[in-house]
């Protein structure tokens, strides 16, 4: 797992230890991420993977991500996100995901302007992924 810090150029800690930090569940995304980035500045995140892929939870919902995933990371929150969907009926692009104070046990997910929640030990590790056709 490569990863890039831009503020320094250092390499940054494991991307689940940077959404840990930020309040957020580290099993977010996949354990075959291909590297990230991440701008102290901005708080810009982008997630590099292999191939397009989805995991599948315990709870029965499932999140499909791009080869690319952007976000603005912000204290128990992931917003602006492109490249990632997850199935209500049908597959909707995910805009938000967010975390409602760090005792809280629910993931918030928000797509298509419905807001759901989801058990947040779903995503308390990450998951090796399944790739996919198509995101």
């Amino acid at each position: 797992e490569y990863v890039l810090h831009f503020s320094s150029g250092k390499p940054l800690k494991s991307l689940p230890d940077l959404l840990r930090e930020y309040n957020l569940p580290p099993g977010l995304f996949p354990q075959n991420i291909t590297c990230y980035e991440f701008d102290d500045a901005t708080a810009k995140l982008v997630v590099h993977l292999p191939a397009a892929c989805e995991l599948s939870f315990k709870d029965s919902s499932v999140i499909r991500y791009s080869t690319r995933v952007k976000a603005i990371v912000a204290k128990g929150k992931l917003n602006g996100i492109e490249g990632m969907k997850t199935k209500f009926l049908v597959w909707v692009k995910v805009s938000n995901v967010a975390v409602e104070g760090y005792k809280s046990d629910k993931v918030w997910f928000t797509a298509a302007g419905v807001k759901k929640s989801r058990p947040r030990i779903q995503y308390d590790t990450p998951q090796a992924a399944v790739r996919v056709q198509e995101f």
